[in-house]
């Protein structure tokens, strides 16, 4: 994989998909045929739509959709709300939910979406219109059966209630089962909130039992402290981690004696922000990253990991809570270092799973308590990270060209199994 390229290309997140996917089907002998079917999304849907904003003046805004393989089950796949969002980041962000799914072995294929629109700078109710109307653009693509959004950057459960209620208006029912991530009270399943983080927590116990490390005193350093930063946070702290960085895009934190994350937890509540927080130094997000620890969750956004800082990463292990927080090139570097990577696709699979269990309760109309969520959960990605690592071992290769080739063989095999309609 060791080519000479720009940082530009090193940080298209569709370059970086791409030649992971290139690498691990090379491996697997792939199918011609196959490789040229999975190598590019089966849909991508662009709209441009009309939003009247609070002062009357009118907007348009960009949205996209894009369906990567819907070989083993409807998409499935979150969708942001950024100004940064573009095609390339959609279509790989799609890919990589195909290849989520398949390392977990759950009935969806891949999807993503976004909308170009900074948030921030939106009322409750611009943010109402857009998500209603970008609905609306893309209604028949969407469904139970089809394309089953999800919260992501900058998107929530209150979003998924307004895309689930434009969808049942124009269906005519009620139909909770089109996204998932929504509230408990219309469909919601408990657990799901704190899933990516509690698969992350999974990753982290799974990778120091293969790795005979002891879980007492294990350093962890965190870069970003949303939704899933934080709970893995929480989690890690309670189950007897040493939190010792906090990384956020404003500004870092860190304490080699560790960080009471409860406290914090409490102080970003009331503040907003994690900065001045008084129990540790603050020191700036970049460096947080390169102190020693055991364990570094990148747990933010892409291209966090680079060419650029990869040799001066001293974690022995990386668990990878973001989409596509390492580059390809990166990735190179750590396999030199000999640190042990859980990839994306496997690390951060409790959310998508999660979301797997919410689209069963909701078809069912019978809903589970939090035991069942969370044991279920576990049990999966257990079995998961079980899978890849025999992978891993049995075809000589790293964790992520492991995953992504257990996923695509996986997808592959479905779509032999199912041919080719023409």
């Amino acid at each position: 994989m060791a080519t000479a390229i720009s940082l530009e290309q090193e940080i298209n997140p569709w370059e970086a998909q791409s030649a992971r996917f290139d690498f691990a089907a090379r491996k697997l002998n792939l199918d011609p045929g196959i490789w040229k079917v999975l190598s590019s999304p089966s849909r991508e849907i662009i709209v441009h739509f009309p939003v009247q904003m609070d002062d009357g003046r009118f907007e348009v805004f960009t949205g996209y959709r894009v369906q990567h393989s819907q070989a083993r089950g409807p998409g499935k796949g979150g969708i942001r709300y950024s100004p940064d969002v573009t095609l390339d980041e959609v279509r790989a962000l799609a890919s990589w939910m195909t290849w989520k799914c398949a390392v977990v072995n759950i009935p969806f294929g891949g999807a993503k979406g976004g909308v170009i629109c900074d948030p921030r700078k939106l009322s409750q109710g611009e943010l109402e219109r857009i998500t209603r109307r970008y609905t609306s653009e893309i209604i028949d693509f969407i469904g139970p059966e089809k394309d089953v959004p999800a919260p992501d950057v900058n998107t929530n459960e209150q979003t998924m209630a307004w895309i689930m209620d434009t969808y049942s208006m124009h269906m005519r029912q009620t139909v909770t089962s089109v996204v998932t991530g929504k509230p408990i009270n219309i469909g919601g399943s408990r657990g799901r909130t704190e899933a990516t983080g509690r698969g992350v927590m999974v990753m982290c116990n799974e990778s120091l039992r293969y790795l005979k490390m002891p879980r007492e005193g294990c350093r962890v350093v965190i870069q970003g402290f949303g939704n899933v930063g934080s709970n893995a946070a929480r989690l890690l702290f309670e189950n007897g981690y040493k939190i010792v960085g906090i990384a956020e895009y404003d500004g870092g934190l860190y304490n080699p004696t560790g960080i009471d994350i409860h406290q914090l937890l409490g102080y970003k509540e009331r503040n907003g922000t994690v900065l001045g927080f008084r129990n540790a130094e603050a020191m700036p997000s970049e460096e947080v990253l390169l102190n020693e620890c055991e364990i570094l969750i990148p747990a933010a956004t892409e291209n966090v990991i680079t060419s650029r800082n990869a040799d001066r990463i001293q974690a022995k292990i990386l668990i990878e809570g973001a989409n596509g927080p390492t580059t390809a090139v990166a990735d190179e570097i750590l396999a030199e270092k000999r640190i042990f990577v859980v990839p994306d696709i496997l690390a951060n699979s409790g959310g998508v799973t999660a979301s797997y269990f919410e689209w069963v309760q909701d078809r069912q109309g019978y809903f589970w308590k939090e035991a069942i969520v969370i044991e279920q959960l576990e049990t999966i990605l257990r079995d998961a990270f079980e899978d890849v690592v025999r992978y891993s071992e049995a075809h000589n290769v790293n964790n992520r060209i492991a995953a992504y080739m257990l996923a695509i063989d996986r997808v592959a095999f479905t779509i032999k199994q199912r041919g080719i309609y023409a």
